[in-house]
């Protein structure tokens, strides 16, 4: 399927920002795929691609051992666009000259045309713009054959082109939306300069990946862990489509979800016909969380019990030989799995893996934004109680319960989660928030209540914005909602005397406080 598309090659030097690269050319109906930095020029040219971007990264192009690219990927003839790293190090490889700064550019910065008219700044963007710079090092001399488009106030090229081989390099990344005219830029790169159409959809995705998972999958059984969310939900009913009752759902109840929720789901996935068991695995997650306050830890003692409870489960299902998780790109970013990936957080179902596993997994929606899955469940048919759930984290509350778990403070946390979102539903504000949740801090302080002196610990109430949980604004919550959030958990939820919010996008936060 990927060869009838037409596709652009993304080659993955480690950013942060490249499976929004992916994204964007996708809401363009431009077919993606990301391959990593050390992919050969052999290979990327398998794939018969109309063009080839070149993402950001950690490193400097000067450091020993620095991320690079196969050289024959310029001589391969098709379109190449570097972007930020992908820029020095197109520039290095080409022949030009690369500085490293003394501080490193990070932030919002104003860019300049320079030089003409320049095919990736067409007519479509302004003279000057705005644009997001993370960048060290700075491309000094420029190869031969290139000419400057844009510059910097301080002088700095921020873009810069070769349209004879049809070579181009941003300083800047366009994938962000703080880049003004960031879309014009790709677009541009995509349907002038490498001349797509645009004839790919997700329901074109679906329909190859149902075809794939049915012949990887073969004969053999596949087992899935619900978690009761979006993308396990939503994976469940993609494979069941794909292999139908060789498929055998397990829902475990860690003892770590909200109020009422393990009931809620279990209904859920009767109504749409999956084979679900119910595992009560609550007191062995407590049990082995008990004492453990490092959230990194947290995190790989649930992935790895979690796959203990899977695979007991799979030995009572004869000819079971895959484990399906729902892991999507975000989890896969935030865990460094990439190579040249900095780690920013594992998670329950990438980074907890055992080394030796008895089952291979099956994670088909491994390359998908969260607002593509939810997509992709309206197109297979999920209800919307399950497509427009707000996302809760593999660990659970276990992420959310800052500091030592015990039952008694997952019960608090869980009931002021639950008056916290009742109040939003109450109000009309639930369904146009993203995500909010609340978080139990480990931290006393002196209250008063009625005549009594308490000494008890603080909620906090998060509450965010996103498309993609790869960037996140905090929602401007009306504060009578809040005010009414407040009162009713510190009277109504014992061991709880102060609520505060956080008022934190990402970046500089992560959505989730561990």
């Amino acid at each position: 399927m990927i060869l009838d598309n037409e596709n652009i090659i993304i080659i993955n030097c480690g950013s942060q920002f490249t499976q929004l690269i992916a994204r964007r050319l996708r809401e363009m109906k431009v077919h993606s795929l990301i391959l990593n930095w050390d992919s050969s020029a052999e290979r990327i040219k398998s794939y018969s691609p109309r063009g080839i971007i070149i993402s950001g990264g950690p490193d400097s192009v000067n450091d020993p051992g620095a991320i690079t690219i196969d050289p024959e990927i310029f001589a391969l003839g098709c379109p190449v666009m570097g972007i930020c790293y992908g820029m020095q190090l197109m520039a290095k490889i080409l022949g030009g000259h690369v500085v490293s700064g003394d501080t490193r550019e990070y932030g919002v910065t104003e860019v300049h045309k320079a030089g003409g008219n320049s095919v990736i700044l067409s007519k479509n963007i302004p003279t000057s713009g705005r644009v997001l710079m993370s960048h060290g090092d700075n491309v000094a001399e420029l190869p031969h054959g290139f000419r400057a488009t844009s510059l910097t106030d301080t002088g700095i090229i921020a873009s810069m082109e070769d349209t004879a081989r049809n070579f181009y390099g941003l300083q800047f990344h366009p994938e962000v939306v703080h880049t003004e005219s960031g879309g014009y830029i790709l677009r541009n790169f995509a349907y002038t300069v490498c001349k797509c159409s645009g004839d790919w959809k997700l329901s074109d995705w679906v329909d190859s990946t149902i075809t794939a998972i049915r012949e990887s999958v073969g004969k053999s059984k596949v087992i899935c862990g619900l978690s009761g969310g979006v993308d396990s939900s939503i994976s469940a009913a993609l494979v069941h489509k794909a292999v139908g009752d060789k498929l055998q759902c397990v829902f475990v109840n860690h003892g770590l979800m909200r109020l009422d929720e393990p009931e809620a789901v279990m209904k859920e996935y009767e109504s749409i016909g999956l084979n679900v068991k119910y595992v009560d695995a609550s007191e062995r997650f407590l049990r082995e969380l008990d004492g453990v306050t490092d959230p990194e830890q947290k995190r790989k003692i649930i992935g790895r019990l979690f796959i203990e409870v899977f695979e007991e489960e799979a030995r009572k299902v004869d000819g079971a030989e895959w484990l399906l998780q729902g892991t999507i790109y975000p989890d896969v970013i935030e865990s460094g799995t990439k190579k040249g990936s900095a780690l920013i957080k594992s998670h329950h179902n990438v980074g907890g893996l055992p080394e030796k596993m008895n089952l291979r997994l099956l994670e088909p929606l491994h390359d998908l934004f969260k607002d593509e899955v939810r997509r992709l469940g309206k197109i297979i048919g999920m209800p919307d109680e399950i497509i427009n759930r707000q996302p809760f984290p593999g660990p659970g509350l276990a992420v959310r319960c800052l500091g030592a778990i015990t039952k008694e403070r997952l019960d608090t946390l869980r009931r002021a989660d639950a008056i916290f979102r009742e109040e939003l539903k109450r109000s009309g504000l639930y369904a146009g928030i993203w995500q909010a949740f609340c978080v139990l801090l480990p931290v006393k302080s002196v209250g008063v209540m009625g005549d009594s002196r308490t000494y008890s610990e603080a909620v906090v109430l998060r509450a965010i914005n996103s498309q993609d949980a790869m960037t996140a604004e905090w929602s401007r919550i009306d504060f009578d909602v809040v005010d009414r959030v407040s009162k009713r958990i510190c009277n109504e939820v014992p061991g709880i005397n102060r609520v505060v919010m956080d008022v934190t996008s990402k970046p500089p936060a992560t959505i989730e406080w561990e």
